[in-house]
């Protein structure tokens, strides 16, 4: 852990000196492809990382892992991939587009309810009762992934009303109004407790997501690139992740 730590702050230190650089000539700009739960974490962490690094100019795209790793594979030029899924992590790496991943945190399901939770959906079984609209993730997302194992682990089989494609499209239903839960990660939960409550359940425990990051192999700005993937690993942006709900890898 020491060297790993001792090597993410040479790196952000050596990008300290390009920036400066950069200052006095041009922006150098770090395309970040993520997924759409690391949003509120990644734009506090991108704007730490400038301030770190005067001239740098970190530029975010957030959206589901599966579509955003089937992004890079098709050619799309970026510099780092954020995953919320060894999975959909692979699908990058087996293409021969990264590196080897460094895991930089986990998270965890819970359900999503209107204030108040009107219809005291407490427990997965609840889900399934009749006449309640429950919003998932796509199967093939991430989010969608670890939802179908929480059920199972639950032994609860429901049938929802949409499956989305990202974990802010799910949750954002019940903000809405249009469906009376959704299972999405307790992050973006937390990120929505103006608008909506979280309700924890054990079967949870079951489908914690891990979350690797690498640089790409053609990345336009690979040592933009590096240092931004060694700056997620101190312990700076570690505790923005953790104030957000994130779990430690």
């Amino acid at each position: 852990m020491r060297t790993r730590v001792a090597a993410a702050l040479a790196a952000v230190l050596v990008m300290s000196g390009c920036g400066a650089r950069a200052a006095s000539d041009q922006t150098e700009k770090i395309t970040v492809l993520a997924a759409a739960s690391l949003t509120e974490s990644f734009d506090r962490i991108g704007s730490l990382f400038e301030q770190a690094n005067p001239g740098t100019d970190v530029v975010f795209s957030y959206g589901g892992s599966s579509g955003l790793a089937q992004q890079i594979t098709a050619g799309a030029p970026a510099d780092v991939f954020a995953a919320a899924s060894p999975a959909t992590m692979k699908t990058v790496t087996d293409a021969g587009d990264g590196g080897t991943p460094v895991t930089f945190a986990r998270n965890q399901l819970v359900i999503a309810v209107p204030k108040g939770d009107p219809k005291g959906l407490t427990s997965p079984a609840a889900l399934a009762k009749p006449g309640v609209k429950v919003a998932l993730c796509a199967p093939q997302v991430p989010c969608g992934a670890a939802a179908q194992k929480a059920l199972a682990a639950a032994g609860v089989t429901l049938t929802p009303v949409t499956q989305e494609q990202d974990v802010k499209a799910a949750l954002a239903k019940v903000k809405l109004g249009e469906v009376d839960a959704a299972l999405v990660y307790r992050t973006d939960a937390r990120a929505a407790a103006a608008d909506v409550a979280a309700v924890e359940f054990p079967e949870s425990a079951s489908a914690i997501n891990d979350y690797p990051i690498v640089a790409l192999k053609n990345a336009p700005n690979r040592s933009g690139a590096d240092a931004f993937v060694a700056f997620v690993q101190t312990s700076q942006a570690q505790q923005v992740l953790a104030d957000a709900g994130f779990q430690r890898p």
